[in-house]
């Protein structure tokens, strides 16, 4: 459901070769940031955004700016180095978007699989800002998924980017980092996901490599709770519903000011009609920040939550003015293959 949001590319350049660019034009249609906010409840803070070049990671990345933090935002998509997915995104791009909407930020192309690389960025951020606060693992690669094929048949080449791109990125980025975390008290550790617990429970995500991979995500932070819990950190795991990001609305030939008439549209067959469902990643961006913001949010810890659950918690709505349950729907469409997505927003 999450769909293509992360990227991972190919190359490998280190975070001192990389400066802030601000001539990087992208299409950005999906996730203009906000209105400047009046209320900046993150306001001090700093954030790291694994992945913050394109989709979830950028409109949180974005969210998080406008509240008031000091957004790291790492990613291997960079203006000399494009990313292997063939998009122009990059990470020195959502650095703009941040700076143009009046936050704050550094962007750093960082290799989360690479030791190096992840030790440097870890100094830079200890000497400019000295700690973090909140740290969001979004580093996905669905891109690498063999979708219709059984393991035996897939590409095991692929099968294994998939698997290093979205979850051993993630130790390693929780690995390197978390000691920036518990050097003050109140952390938030955040895993992307796809799916909550209740739904990847009972339900096979069409291949064992995604499967393992989007499953082992949230164990990680349920496990991460646990060895947080004496530092009075927070871990949780986070599910958009179907994202309506920049990849997405390409794949399917439509865009933000449309894509709800083409999903209904009978004479399209793109988007399917359940795209009706979408949801801007700004609808996690915003949970993000409400969740940040929440002195209480401790009583969520090793739990895995939807956007919509958060919306609901936090009483938010997408940008369109609509709390799309996702999750919910799929849930319907199981006993009632004629389930409205409209009635689910």
């Amino acid at each position: 459901m999450v769909g293509q949001t992360h990227s991972m590319s190919t190359e490998n350049p280190t975070p001192e070769t990389t400066t802030p660019q601000t001539t990087n034009p992208e299409p950005t249609e999906s996730l203009q940031p906000d209105a400047p906010r009046t209320d900046r409840p993150l306001t001090g803070k700093t954030a790291v955004v694994a992945g913050a070049t394109r989709g979830a990671g950028r409109a949180i990345a974005l969210d998080l700016a406008a509240a008031g933090a000091f957004v790291w935002c790492t990613g291997r998509s960079s203006a000399d180095r494009p990313s292997d997915y063939g998009r122009p995104e990059t990470i020195e791009g959502t650095l703009d978007l941040i700076r143009e909407a009046g936050g704050d930020g550094e962007a750093v192309v960082c290799d989360h699989l690479v030791d190096a690389d992840l030790a440097a960025l870890a100094g830079r951020i200890q000497a400019v800002s000295g700690a973090i606060d909140i740290l969001v693992n979004d580093i996905g690669g669905e891109a690498y998924v063999s979708w219709g094929e059984k393991l035996w048949t897939a590409d095991p080449a692929a099968g294994r980017r998939l698997f290093d791109a979205g979850l051993l990125t993630h130790l390693s980025t929780a690995r390197t980092l978390l000691p920036l975390l518990i050097s003050r008290p109140g952390g938030l550790h955040i895993e992307i996901t796809d799916g909550t617990s209740e739904y990847n429970t009972t339900h096979f995500r069409e291949a064992v490599w995604l499967d393992l991979t989007k499953t082992a995500v949230s164990r990680l932070a349920f496990g991460l709770s646990h060895e947080l819990a004496d530092s009075g950190a927070t871990a949780v795991a986070l599910t958009p519903g179907w994202l309506r990001s920049e990849m997405m609305l390409e794949g399917f030939d439509t865009r933000e000011d449309t894509w709800m008439a083409d999903s209904l549209d009978p004479a399209r067959e793109v988007p399917p009609v359940d795209f009706a469902i979408s949801e801007t990643p700004h609808l996690l961006g915003r949970g993000i920040v409400a969740l940040a913001a929440d002195p209480d949010r401790n009583r969520f810890t090793g739990q895995t939550l939807s956007s919509f659950a958060l919306a609901e918690t936090y009483d938010l709505r997408d940008v369109d003015g609509t709390r799309p349950d996702a999750w919910g729907f799929l849930a319907a469409k199981e006993t009632d293959p004629h389930a409205d997505p409209r009635a689910f927003r």
